[in-house]
């Protein structure tokens, strides 16, 4: 008898055992499993089945949200440009009406963005040009204009001269004229700038100008470009000092 409930429990152990290794393997129902898939049902019923399937628009119904198109993003630039362009020109000024033309030539010009480039132009050809960096001025300039340029530079090295100068920053940057001849854009602009500038021997002396003086300059340049080149470079065409 003893020798029987002996293999009787040796089985129920065995069957507990195998109990335990179904349930890990198949996993337990928790209640919220959904339905088991039917091939002969409806394929709507099956997909709501499915809790992995992304949701359409036929399921959130009006909580689609509608992403921005190609046509909302330059729409958006748009308004974005004319309002730029009204701080910088008034609407029913010349200049407003001489910028709209351009900006309609040139789908790519920015008012604002052309302001922003000028003030670096400007400050990179002031500072070249008192360090004598023709490189750097050939890339910026015009021709005629980086000629006049060089020529100062030449006499100022031929009497062994040098400039201590330092740009302390553009105080203001304004748009005074814009026209459009055939493919050539011009824009002129006004700048209002901090500089400490004076002239030096070749031993040192100061022979022109005050290193410790913050002198305030105004300089009026003229800005081209051909805007149907792929070159989106504005050179410096024209300067002036203003009076």
């Amino acid at each position: 008898m003893f020798g029987l409930d002996l293999i009787s429990l040796v089985f129920l152990v065995i069957a507990v055992f195998l109990f335990m290794r179904l349930r890990d393997v198949l996993g337990t129902r928790t209640g919220n499993e959904g339905d088991p898939y039917d091939p002969y049902a409806n394929p709507d019923q099956n997909q709501s089945a499915d809790p992995s399937r992304m949701p359409t628009a036929d399921d959130v119904g009006d909580n689609v949200i509608s992403l921005p198109t190609r046509a909302d993003a330059e729409a958006a630039q748009a308004e974005r440009k004319q309002e730029q362009l009204e701080k910088i020109a008034p609407e029913g000024t010349a200049l407003n009406a001489a910028l709209v033309q351009l900006m309609a030539k040139d789908t790519n010009f920015d008012p604002k963005g052309f302001v922003d480039g000028a003030k670096m132009a400007y400050e990179m050809v002031v500072t070249a040009y008192a360090q004598g960096d023709r490189k750097t001025l050939k890339k910026l300039l015009a021709a005629d204009v980086f000629a006049g340029f060089s020529a100062a530079i030449d006499e100022r090295e031929e009497q062994n001269h040098r400039v201590d100068f330092t740009f302390i920053g553009i105080n203001k940057a304004a748009i005074l004229e814009a026209e459009l001849a055939g493919k050539e854009a011009f824009i002129t602009v006004r700048f209002v700038s901090s500089i400490t500038s004076c002239t030096k021997d070749d031993i040192g002396h100061v022979i022109e100008g005050d290193p410790n003086a913050v002198e305030d300059v105004t300089d009026i340049w003229t800005f081209s470009r051909d805007i149907t080149s792929r070159n989106p470079n504005w050179r410096l065409v024209a300067t002036e000092a203003a009076q």
